[in-house]
């Protein structure tokens, strides 16, 4: 977050360090807040403990969901069981993008001999994004979102950063396919022509040893890269009164 709140506010999943090991409990420091907060013995691990440091050690980093939340007293409970693996992995990968993201921004600031006015920038960016991560994405989506900031070099500088630091994820769809062909004086000649026309989508052909061969089509968006591979079987549907053929997704190989 450009500008945490105070407090979490209760289920939400949060980054924690474990600072301090009681014997019915630890408290912990909410490294995206600047607050403590308590881990009761019970919500460390389902069933019994019987030595917390079994469970637990001071220094530890992990993800907690918030139980309780008294505002008033800033008293706060967090339990690491009720956070699934799946809620920890992605809160972990929320965390890591965000600081990636916060580094870019402070690196911009000091390119552009700004290091002095952090405050204020933070001030300015928080009006028009909650988060570096959200900041980043939509620069790097050309969605201008400092497109009323005045500091055009440091703008120009974040811009350029974004562009030149992120590679975007490509996703790769491969298929194995079987050509066959009864026609023994133009059926090799029918394949060729066939597997040519797949290659003018844009989907690579390896030949695997006849009469296999595997389809591959990469692209940043799956859909995309999925699409090519269906237009390939178009193509080879309309050479299926003369050519034989079967295909085979390689997912999970």
């Amino acid at each position: 977050m450009i500008q945490p709140k105070k407090l979490p506010e209760t289920g939400e999943l949060v980054m924690v360090r474990v600072s301090k090991i009681m014997p019915y409990g630890a408290y912990c420091t909410l490294i995206e807040y600047n607050a403590d907060a308590y881990l009761p013995i019970s919500e460390i691990a389902s069933g019994w403990i019987k030595n917390i440091h079994e469970f637990i050690r001071e220094g530890q980093k992990d993800v907690a969901k918030v139980i309780f939340v008294d505002t008033e007293k800033n008293a706060i409970d967090i339990s690491f069981k009720k956070a699934t693996n799946a809620e920890k992995k992605n809160k972990i990968d929320e965390y890591n993008s965000e600081k990636r993201a916060e580094g870019m921004f402070t690196k911009a600031l000091a390119s552009a001999k700004m290091e002095s006015r952090k405050d204020e920038m933070i001030g300015k960016i928080s009006k028009v994004e909650s988060t570096y991560a959200d900041l980043i994405n939509d620069i790097y989506n050309n969605k201008d979102p400092l497109s009323g900031i005045e500091e055009k070099e440091f703008k120009q500088t974040l811009y350029d950063l974004v562009f030149k630091s992120i590679k975007p994820k490509k996703y790769t769809v491969s298929y194995t396919v079987e050509l066959t062909t009864l026609d023994t004086r133009s059926g090799v000649k029918l394949i060729k022509e066939a597997l040519g026309a797949v290659e003018q989508t844009g989907v690579e052909v390896l030949y695997l040893g006849a009469p296999h061969y595997r389809l591959l089509s990469e692209d940043t968006s799956y859909p995309k890269a999925e699409g090519r591979i269906k237009e390939a079987q178009t193509i080879l549907n309309k050479y299926s009164k003369r050519i034989s053929y079967s295909m085979k997704s390689n997912k999970g190989e």
